[in-house]
This record gives structure tokens, C-alpha cells and sequence, in this order.
């Protein structure tokens, strides 16, 4: 009742057709290597003031509401083009924009029954949402098989090339050929490593320098090209794109992020900064790639290109379906953008979320770019059991992931602080070459650390098998592919070369772990999901590894004796390989219930959900114990963008008179007028100050609110009073009331601006606890609100300010614990 009420009092002129974008979110951000500070670009530096003792402003009631009438003639004005939209860097309001559009389904319902081409555009209103994330799940599933199979053969393209078919990566290659063997299998008369092309001849010294040149030339070349690409034509396609999405669905406005340019640069720099071999993934940027399928396909549908709060539907819808096509887990990625990324989730986008997700998933199976029927190139399966005491290993692996979360969080966010901060920052492209030089040149003599970073956590996933030629597997395969406890001979339990494996794999871990903390941030597209899996995939299998060698010598221990017995096959160092990638991936982004059923789509078995969630939540557990924050939500504070977590609670005591401005030393809260203000003082007021919205109050006397207007609706207002009505001069009467008030004669034609007044601004009063605040700001997603005492307006809370007040906290005052 009350949304009804203040719909109809608040909002109801500004229909949908009154809103006509000045600019789309399509348009490209020119300039190269743009450096974003929303710290005083931002929406929210709203209004600032004081509060003297001589201004008080009455209004009508405490609770936000001020009772107006509604007048016919009001529906009949011509709407003003441009009112209700936002400028760049600045919040939606989602009041507003949920008003719009429960407007704008009443005129369309009421007109349905009028003609058959009303009833057909009822029809196509209802359903559009479904087209929408139809048309952005096709897209998606398509351009992440294009980005699968390009990524594949370019990585390849720096060892060698297909000499019967350029476009064969290596595997593809030697399909066809009958000359491989068991041993050498990617190994064929077809593929040619760049040595025998130029030297002639495939061993010796010569031979591996010229690869090694080649390998690192390569590299150097692709992370060149994605960088120049990104810094020319899309400076937003670098990064992951998961902190500016969380922001964009909390209602801020980032014009050109989700636009054409930022979807075609962020696909081709995609693809060439996988190849170039940087500690990086493509999964998270996938999730950019389909929101920006989703921004541009909501513009074919006038029920969300203008409805922003409608747009963040399809947006949350779109995140969806972009996990779905980077784990091959649509039900995961429903629950990914259920839990991690966005701020308003109705049933509905629930399950047009899944629709999305599971037509993304549809297209990449069609593609099958990895040749295998699944829709991930790293899918497994373990038919082994677990067993009770190997929780403890488990719960270990989530220890590390925790440790190795936080450690990651505050090392990465020291240097992206410091990139920010010197000289070094203004040289993307000098720094993306030197990391690119630094693990070319490192990686290539390891052959973990040499490969394809999602083929190095396939390789750890795997169980060995006879037909696993893998060096981690040696000790299986040299019995033929019987159980390595069948003999009880200890120089058969494991060769030098698993030893030598381990020894490379812990190599390939230090590698690993600090090379990502250099990559994670850098001007080109990089995701976090694929390295950190790749840590923890690392780590778990040292640990499974260990763990079947001391069940091998030591089966007569009370450890291993009730449940593994002599001969049988108890430990897959595989399943410790895929938990340690969960508790690792977990601790950096602290997803718990998502990351689960991610993963669990991944191996396709319920029998490893227990573990998987032990070792994910103890991931969480440790790394809280550091910091609550996510490496996301760290970024997002980093950046400055306006951001309100749900997740965090706020615990302190303090009340809304501490953090509303104006402060004792700031100047007088702007006010305007109802009636009584010429244009030349509204704009002298406008020129004067750098508010984004004004308390309209009805005079100097009464100073009993009105309403509020924004800075964006007035300008726009009055340059299309000036344009489209003669008489409207600078001694013109601005008036925000219903009727015109009475004027002499001989006066200008006055100039009637109600139509862009809210008349319905939220209110709070100065003893209401800073945590109710907080909640009324993140479940309504509040730009504004005003304080007051006894009906006098003391001044404004923004979202700004209860950032500010929260950073002032941490760093000034604990919180208090929860516990009593």
C-alpha cells in the first residue's frame, strides 16, 4: 500500500515516455589509459550544507511522504525529454525507476483490450524479457566457443604449427596421424616445432634455444597486441570485469562499460592474453562479455533501454549465463550471480537467469570447441570413495586455500595501490610487457608451468589410468595399468619421475603464486578463477600424492588398516587436486554455496559434495579470520566505486546526526523556493554550487518542504522551457506548485517545473541508528536522505557519506564483536 501511495504521489508524471536517453551505455569512452577516481566524480556528493540555527525547514510529516493532490492537467503536460535520465559516474534511482515502470505495465494493460495491435504489444511487452536473455545466452555460448578455440590454437601457435592444416591446434593435429605412440603422443609427422622449421632439426641445444626464443617472441607479441588494443579502443576491457559488474547491478552508472567496442576489444584481447601465457583465465571476463551481450540486446526492448532498474535484471541474468559457459555449470552460474554479484534478484530473474544459463550451455554443447562432448576441457570423473579420516587432509586444503586467499587479497591490493600511486602506473603497456617477459622466459624450461593453464589443472584433475602417459602417472602406467598396491615391491610404488614431477609442481607453485599477484590488475583482460584453481589444483595434489605414497608403505598404520586394505585403491590424488582448487578459488572470492555446485557440475558425482564443502568452508572460515572482504569487494573499495555490500554487517552505534551533512563548518543547506524564485537566481544557485539536488521548501518564512528536485532534471528542464517556449526570460518566475502564483501584469511568462519534482523523499530522524540507515540504503537503493527533527530538515545523508563514515570507522574505532 504504501509502494502504491508513493508511486501515485511521488512519481507518476514520469512516465516512460518522458525518458529519452541523452546517451546510451553503448558509447565508447575515447581516450587511452582513462583513470577513474569516483571519489569526487561519483553521483553521490548529493548535497552538502549546514544546518545554522536561524534555518529551520518544516515539513509536513515524519515519514517521508508529503501528501500532495493530483491534478488531471498534470497527466496531459508534454513530457520533457531527458528528465529521469542519469549522467556518467552517477546512482540510478531505483525508487524512481521501479515507479516507472509499474507505470508504464498499468498503461499497457489498461490499452490491451482496445485493438488487437494493443493486445499485440501487451504480448510483446510480456514477453520480451524472455527474448532478451535468449538472444543473450545465444550470444554468449557462441562467443565463448570462439574464444575456446581461438584461445587453443593460438597457444599452441608458439611451439609449433600444423604443417597439413594452419588452423589445427596440436591435438587436432595429430588425430589423423598413425605414426604416434603411447608414450609420445602428441608427438607426429604433421606438427612441426618452430626448430625443425628453421633450424631442420627437432633435439640438441639449438633446437630448444629456438623454441625457447620463439615461445617467449610469441608471448611478447600477443600481450603486446592485447594491450595496445585496450588502451587505443576500450580502456574498460582490462581486468576481470566481476567488481565494475557488481557495481554497475548496485545501480551505478558506467557509461561505455557494457557498450559494443568494450564487447568486441574485451573478446579479441580475451583471446590474446590467455595465449600470451600470462597467470591469468578467461572465465571471469566471460562474465563481462555476456553483460555486455545482455546491455546491448536490452536496447532492442524499450521495456528496459529505458528502465535501468529493468536493465539490471537482464544484467544479473547475463552473469549467469556467463559462468554457465565458463565452467560449463549452469545451475552454478545462476547461483554465482545469486551470491556474488547482484543487488536486486526477484523470483522472475531467477528463473530467467537459469533460461539464460541453460541456453548458453546449449550452444557451447552444440560447439563442443574442446572436442571432448563437455563443456570444459578440465571435466572429470572419480569412481574411488572417500573415506572418514581423509576429511583431515580435506580440511588441511581448505587451510591453505584460506591462508593463501588472504595473502593473495592484501599482497595483489598492495601493488595495485602502488600502481596507482607512482609513476609506474602510467605505463601500462611497459608493465604488461615486463610481466609478460618475466614468465615467458620463466615458465618455458617447466613443462607445468609451459602449458596451458586450464591443461595443467586437467593434467591434476585426472586419475591415473592405463591410458594416462602423464609423468605424474608414471608409477601406474609401468605396471600396465594395474593398482600400484598390487605389488608390494616399494620400487614400483613410485618412479623418479613422480618424484620429478613434484618437484617441478612445487617449482610451478611458487611460480604460480607470485606471478598472479603481478597479473591480477594489469591492462588487459585477466580473470582470477583459472590461476587460483590452478594453485590449489597444485597444492592438492602434492598433498594426494603423499597421501597414497604413505598409504602404499605404511598400510599396517591404525590410520590406513580399517579401511585400506593390501591391493585396493583408496587414495585419488585427483579428488585432493579438485578440492584444493575449491578451497583456494573460495578463499580469494569467499563463494561458498556457488563455488560448491560450480564445481560439483564439474565432476558430475554427489559423492565429493561433503568434502567440497568442508574444504570450502573452512576457505572461508581462515580467510575471514583475516578480512571479510573478497578480493572483488577489496577491488571495488580500491576503486572507490560507490558500493553498499549486503554481506557486511554494520555493527557500531552510532546515529544519523553523526554522519548527515552539512557539518557545523560547511556552508548553509541550498534550498529553493516553490514560488518565489526568478530563473537567474535558480541558475545562479546552479552555477554557484556543485549539489546534485535541491530540497524544495515553500518559503523563506514557512520553510515547510515540498519535495525534492534533482540538478540534472532542472538543467534539462529549463533549456527546454528556453528552446520550445517564448517568453521564458531570466526575470521569469520559476514555480514547483500546481497552480501559477499570482503576478503583476507586466511579467515574463513564468516557467513551471513541477513535473520534475519528487514530492516523496525518504526521511529519517536524527536519533535513527546509522545500522537502520544503512539497510534502508541498501534495500531500497536510496541516492538521498534526508534528516530531520520534529519536521525540520537538518540536513542529508548520501551514499557517499555512509562510505566515508564506514572507512572512518575502520580505520578509527573497532566494531563491536557480536557476541555478547
Amino acid at each position: 500500500m504504501e509502494s502504491a501511495q508513493l508511486c501515485t504521489r511521488g512519481y507518476y508524471r514520469n512516465s516512460y515516455n518522458s525518458i529519452t536517453s541523452a546517451s546510451s551505455d553503448e558509447e565508447l569512452l575515447d581516450g587511452a589509459g582513462v583513470i577513474m577516481d569516483f571519489h569526487t566524480t561519483e553521483d553521490d556528493s548529493l548535497l552538502d550544507g549546514d544546518a545554522s540555527p536561524g534555518s529551520n525547514y518544516a515539513m509536513s510529516n515524519g515519514g517521508g511522504v508529503v501528501s500532495s493532490s493530483t491534478h488531471l492537467l498534470d497527466l496531459l503536460e508534454e513530457p520533457i525529454p531527458g528528465v529521469g535520465t542519469y549522467d556518467d559516474f552517477h546512482t540510478i534511482d531505483w525508487v524512481r525507476e521501479k515507479c516507472k515502470d509499474r507505470e508504464r505495465h498499468r498503461k499497457i494493460n489498461s490499452k490491451k483490450k482496445e485493438s488487437a495491435w494493443e493486445f499485440t504489444k501487451s504480448l510483446y511487452d510480456a514477453w520480451s524479457g524472455w527474448l532478451v536473455v535468449t538472444l543473450t545466452g545465444l550470444a554468449s555460448g557462441a562467443l565463448a566457443g570462439v574464444i575456446d578455440i581461438a584461445a587453443d590454437w593460438m597457444n599452441d601457435i608458439k611451439e609449433g604449427v600444423c604443417l597439413t592444416a594452419m588452423w589445427f591446434n596440436h591435438e587436432q593435429c595429430c588425430w589423423g596421424s598413425n605414426e604416434t605412440t603411447f608414450a609420445e603422443r602428441d608427438k607426429c609427422p604433421q606438427w612441426k616445432t618452430w626448430a625443425e622449421l628453421i633450424l631442420g632439426q627437432a633435439e640438441g641445444p639449438g633446437s630448444y634455444i629456438m623454441n625457447y626464443f620463439m615461445y617467449t617472441y610469441w608471448a611478447l607479441s600477443f600481450a603486446f597486441t592485447a594491450v595496445c588494443l585496450v588502451k587505443v579502443f576500450a580502456p574498460y576491457a582490462c581486468g576481470s570485469g566481476i567488481p565494475e559488474i557488481k557495481t554497475i547491478l548496485s545501480g551505478f552508472i558506467i557509461r561505455g562499460y557494457l557498450g559494443k567496442w568494450t564487447l568486441l576489444i574485451k573478446t579479441i584481447t580475451l583471446v590474446l592474453a590467455v595465449a600470451s601465457g600470462l597467470s591469468l583465465g578467461k572465465e571471469g571476463p566471460l562474465v563481462h562479455v555476456a553483460c555486455c551481450c545482455g546491455n546491448i540486446f536490452s536496447y532492442l526492448f524499450p521495456k528496459y533501454s529505458k528502465n535501468e532498474a529493468k536493465k539490471r535484471e537482464v544484467l544479473s541474468a547475463a552473469s549467469a549465463a556467463g559462468v554457465s559457459v565458463a565452467f560449463g555449470a549452469p545451475i552454478g552460474g545462476v547461483l554465482f550471480s545469486l551470491e556474488e554479484v547482484s543487488y536486486y534478484f526477484p523470483l522472475k530473474t531467477l528463473w530467467r537467469s537459469f533460461f539464460a544459463a541453460l541456453v548458453a550451455a546449449f550452444v557451447l554443447r552444440s560447439i563442443n570447441p574442446f572436442g571432448n562432448s563437455r563443456l570444459v576441457l578440465f571435466y572429470v570423473e572419480y569412481h574411488t570413495p572417500w573415506y572418514l579420516f581423509e576429511l583431515f587432509p580435506f580440511i588441511l586444503l581448505g587451510v591453505f586455500g584460506g591462508l593463501w586467499g588472504a595473502f593473495f587479497i592484501r599482497a595483489n591490493i598492495a601493488w595495485c595501490r602502488r600502481r596507482k600511486s607512482t609513476r609506474f602506473g602510467k605505463y601500462p603497456v611497459l608493465e604488461v610487457m615486463t610481466v609478460a617477459a618475466v614468465t615467458a622466459v620463466v615458465a618455458f624450461p617447466n613443462p607445468y608451468t609451459r602449458q596451458n593453464t586450464s591443461e595443467l589443472i586437467k593434467e591434476l584433475f585426472t586419475d591415473c589410468g592405463p591410458l594416462e602417459s602423464s609423468q605424474l602417472c608414471q608409477y601406474r602406467s609401468r605396471m600396465n595399468g594395474t593398482s600400484a598396491y598390487a605389488d608390494a615391491s616399494g620400487n614400483q610404488a613410485s618412479t623418479p619421475g613422480v618424484y620429478s614431477a613434484m618437484w617441478q609442481l612445487g617449482l610451478a607453485l611458487v611460480f604460480k603464486v607470485v606471478m598472479t599477484i603481478f597479473t591480477f590488475g594489469l591492462k588487459v583482460p585477466s580473470g582470477l578463477f583459472i590461476p587460483s584453481m590452478a594453485i590449489g589444483a597444485i597444492a592438492g595434489r602434492i598433498v594426494g600424492i603423499v597421501m597414497e605414497q604413505l598409504a602404499y608403505y605404511h598400510h599396517d598404520w591404525f590410520l590406513f588398516k580399517e579401511w585400506c586394505e593390501v591391493g585396493a585403491d583408496c587414495i585419488t590424488p585427483g579428488l585432493y587436486a579438485m578440492l584444493g582448487a575449491a578451497a583456494c578459488l573460495g578463499g580469494v572470492t569467499r563463494m561458498t554455496v556457488s563455488l560448491v555446485v560450480i564445481v560439483f557440475e564439474l565432476t558430475g558425482g554427489l559423492e565429493y559434495i561433503v568434502p567440497l564443502m568442508a574444504a570450502v568452508m573452512t576457505s572461508k572460515w581462515v580467510g575471514d579470520a583475516f578480512g571479510r572482504e573478497g578480493i572483488y569487494e577489496a577491488h571495488i573499495r580500491l576503486n572507490g566505486y560507490p558500493f553498499l555490500d549486503a554481506k557486511e554487517e554494520f555493527t557500531h552505534t552510532t546515529l544519523a546526526r553523526d554522519v548527515m551533512r552539512p557539518r557545523r563548518s560547511d556552508p548553509p543547506l541550498a534550498v529553493l523556493t516553490q514560488d518565489d524564485l526568478t530563473l537567474a537566481e535558480l541558475q545562479t544557485i546552479i552555477t554557484q554550487t556543485s549539489f546534485n539536488g535541491f530540497p524544495v521548501i515553500v518559503s523563506k518564512e514557512s520553510q515547510r518542504l515540498v519535495g525534492f528536485a534533482l540538478r540534472r532534471d532542472i538543467t534539462i528542464a529549463v533549456e527546454n522551457a528556453r528552446r520550445k517556449q517564448e517568453g521564458i526570460l531570466l526575470t521569469s518566475r520559476v514555480y514547483f506548485t500546481q497552480h501559477a502564483p499570482t503576478l503583476p501584469a507586466d511579467s515574463p511568462r513564468p516557467l513551471k517545473l513541477r513535473s520534475i519534482l519528487d514530492m516523496s523523499p525518504f526521511t529519517v530522524t536524527d536519533h535513527t541508528p546509522m545500522e537502520i540507515v544503512v539497510d534502508i540504503f541498501r534495500k531500497l537503493g536510496l541516492r538521498q536522505c534526508l534528516v530531520t527533527h520534529n519536521g525540520i530538515v537538518l540536513g542529508i545523508i548520501t551514499k557517499k557519506n555512509i562510505l566515508e563514515h564506514l572507512e572512518e570507522l575502520k580505520h578509527r574505532v573497532e566494531p563491536l564483536s557480536d557476541d555478547p
